[in-house]
C-alpha cells in the first residue's frame, strides 16, 4: 500500500503531523505500507510558487498586516476559487506528472493550501484514489481548508467541525478525531519519582520546579524577553529551574546561551525528544500552535500561552483558557507572574490542570485518523471491485 502525504512547510506543525500520521500508519500496518510525505508546492511547481514556503516566517515575524490581510481575503469562498484557478493551472502538468508517477492507494493533505488545487489535479491525472483532509487547526481554521469533494475530512474538535459544517463539507464526510500528534506522546503520567528520573538524565536538577519555554520548530516569537523575565522573577521569588528550547533557530540559541542567567538554564536547539523535556516540565509557556497545545495536554502540562498567530490560533486561546487547563499573557512581566504563582509550594493550581490536560487530551488521535483512512481505503475498493454473489448463494 502506498499512501502520500502532502504538506507545505509553512511553519513546523505540518511536516510533525505528517510524521505523526505516518508513525501511524506503521503502527497499523507495519512494513506493509509506504507513507511518502511531499512538500508539493516547493518540490513539485514552478517559480515563484516553489518559493511560498520562504515567506511565511517573514510575514509573522515583521509583517503581521500583511498577514491579517491574506488570512480576512481568505475567508470569502470568491477567493478560495479563484485561487484554485490560478493554482491548478500552474500545477497541473507537474503535479499531475508526479501523482501518476507515484500512483497512490491514498493521498492525504495536512495543509490548506494544497487542498482544491491538489484534489482537481488528481483527478485530471485520472487517479480515482481516495483523497482526504487532516485538519491541524483546533478551532479556526480557515475556509480553505475545507473541500466539498474530498472523500474525508478529519477535525481535531467538535468546534472545526462545526466550521466545516459551515463552509460546505457534506456532514457525512467530516469526523471528530483529535490532532494527530506522535505516539511517543502516548505514555501514562508521570509521577515525581519518575520526572526526577528524567530530569537527572536530561542535565537537570532532579527535584527543582521547573518551566519549560518553547518557540515552536522555528523559533518563532518574543522568546528572549520572556526568558529573562521569567528567570529574573523566578530568582526573586522562589528556588526553580527553566528550560528554553529555540527550535531551528541558532542564532535565538546561540544569543541567550550568551547570557548571565540567576537560575538554571537549559538551552536547546532543535530537540527530538521533546516528550522527554515535557515530562521534565511542571508548566510551558508557548505561542499557541495547535500541534504543541496537544502534545502539551497529552503530557498534562499546564499550558502558559504567549502570542498567537490571528486567523487560524485565535480559537486557541479560549480553547485553552475555557477548558481551564492554562492561561493567556503576552507581556513577559505578566508572563513571568503567572510561572512565579504557578510554581510556589503549596499551590493547588498545577495539580489541578494536569488532571484537566489528562481529561481533554486525545493521545490516540493518530490512531483513529489513520483506521478512518484505511476504512476509506476499504470502501473506495469495494466500489472499484463490488463483490458479487453465486446465483443460491
Amino acid at each position: 500500500m502506498k499512501v502520500l502525504i502532502l504538506i507545505s512547510e509553512t511553519g513546523g506543525g505540518h511536516r510533525s503531523a505528517a510524521e505523526a500520521l505516518a508513525e501511524g500508519f506503521h503502527a497499523r500496518l507495519g512494513d506493509q505500507v509506504q507513507v511518502r510525505i511531499v512538500d508539493l508546492i516547493t518540490e513539485h511547481t514552478f517559480w515563484p510558487l516553489n518559493l511560498l514556503r520562504h515567506t511565511y516566517r517573514p510575514m509573522v515575524d515583521d509583517a503581521m498586516w500583511l498577514w491579517r490581510t491574506i488570512w480576512h481575503l481568505g475567508e470569502r469562498p470568491l477567493v478560495i476559487r479563484a485561487i484554485e484557478r490560478i493554482f491548478t493551472p500552474l500545477t497541473s502538468r507537474p503535479v499531475g506528472h508526479y501523482f501518476r508517477q507515484q500512483a497512490p492507494d491514498l493521498v492525504v493533505t495536512v495543509h490548506p493550501l494544497v487542498n482544491h488545487a491538489a484534489l482537481r489535479v488528481l483527478r485530471r491525472a485520472g487517479l480515482m484514489v481516495p483523497f482526504a483532509t487532516v485538519v491541524t487547526d483546533l478551532v479556526t481554521a480557515p475556509p480553505v481548508w475545507f473541500c466539498p469533494d474530498a472523500d474525508l475530512c478529519c477535525v481535531p474538535t467538535e468546534a472545526a467541525r462545526e466550521r466545516a459544517l459551515k463552509c460546505g463539507m457534506p456532514p457525512e464526510r467530516v469526523v471528530v478525531t483529535g490532532m494527530p500528534i506522535s505516539l511517543k506522546y502516548r505514555r501514562p503520567p508521570v509521577g515525581p519519582q519518575e520526572r526526577a528520573s528524567i530530569r537527572q538524565r536530561l542535565g537537570l536538577h532532579p527535584e527543582l520546579p521547573t518551566v519549560l519555554i518553547v518557540s515552536g520548530g522555528e523559533g518563532m516569537g518574543p522568546v528572549g524577553p520572556i526568558a529573562t523575565s521569567v528567570a529574573d522573577a523566578l530568582a526573586r521569588e522562589i528556588t526553580a529551574q527553566m528550560i528554553i528550547v529555540c527550535g531551528r533557530n541558532r542564532t535565538l540559541a546561540e544569543r541567550l546561551k550568551g547570557l548571565s542567567w540567576p537560575i538554571p538554564v537549559s538551552i536547546q536547539g532543535f530537540v527530538h525528544n521533546m516528550p522527554e523535556w515535557m515530562a521534565a516540565s511542571d508548566c510551558i509557556v508557548t505561542k499557541a500552535g495547535p500541534g504543541t497545545i496537544c502534545e502539551a495536554l497529552c503530557m498534562g502540562l499546564p499550558i502558559l500561552l504567549s502570542g498567537f498567530i490571528p486567523g487560524q490560533e485565535t480559537g486557541n486561546v479560549p480553547y485553552v483558557v475555557e477548558n481551564g487547563v492554562g492561561a493567556y499573557a503576552e507581556d513577559p512581566e505578566e508572563i513571568a507572574g503567572i510561572v512565579v504563582r504557578w510554581l510556589r509550594p503549596g499551590n493547588p493550581e498545577l495539580h489541578e490542570m494536569r488532571a484537566r490536560a489528562r481529561a481533554l487530551a486525545q493521545p490516540d488521535a493518530v490512531l483513529t485518523i489513520v483506521d478512518k483512512l484505511l476504512n476509506l481505503i476499504e470502501c473506495s475498493r469495494e466500489k472499484l471491485f463490488p463483490v458479487t454473489m453465486n446465483e443460491g448463494e
